[in-house]
């Protein structure tokens, strides 16, 4: 491998970059593990690193994969990618119940604290954010339709009561729901 390719494959390694992720796997001489290239285990020295293009290669040539990283695993997603990814699915799932950190973390088997570290570094923004998210894209598809009592889609959603339903929806779109619904109504009605 060219040394300047090296450097540069290298350099996202240290940025912990997905960059390279089942392009390349990070062989570690002195650990004798191989890991993705954004596994966020401690940086190694460059000097002990070299690199092979699968992770077949990498057990041949006497390395053991990372617990970390799982990098024998398929897909390009790490695992802290693919437990990001099923916050989001159980968040989907849930909308109508009373979703909590705590909740999500019990049904994750890990920590609160490590999930939201860990969703939000995988995402850029937290799991409450994505919960609000998903909440305003759903009420807003189910308003659309028209057809659904406003309570029944606060309840659908997660909101108890209609008038705690009606606040938030203002809070964060400046309208209540039958203004939104009105907006949207298929009748020639804008789309929001």
């Amino acid at each position: 491998m060219e040394r300047q390719l090296f450097e540069h494959i290298y350099e996202t390694i240290a940025k912990k970059e997905t960059t390279y992720d089942g392009v390349y796997y990070t062989c570690v001489r002195t650990t004798r593990i191989f890991c993705r290239p954004s596994c966020r285990a401690r940086t190694p020295y460059a000097k002990n690193v070299t690199f092979v293009t699968s992770a077949e290669d990498a057990v041949e040539a006497g390395y053991r994969p990372c617990k970390r990283c799982v990098p024998e695993a398929p897909g390009a997603q790490g695992p802290e990618e693919r437990l990001a990814e099923r916050v989001d699915v159980l968040i989907r799932q849930q909308l109508g119940q009373p979703v909590t950190l705590k909740s999500l973390a019990d049904q994750l088997a890990v920590s609160p604290f490590h999930l939201q570290r860990l969703y939000t570094r995988v995402k850029g923004y937290s799991p409450a954010e994505q919960l609000k998210s998903e909440r305003l894209a759903e009420a807003k598809r189910r308003l659309r339709k028209g057809d659904e009592a406003i309570a029944a889609i606060g309840a659908a959603v997660g909101f108890r009561s209609p008038s705690h339903f009606a606040a938030w929806l203002r809070r964060e779109t400046g309208l209540t729901p039958t203004e939104l619904q009105q907006l949207t109504a298929p009748e020639g009605g804008e789309e929001l």
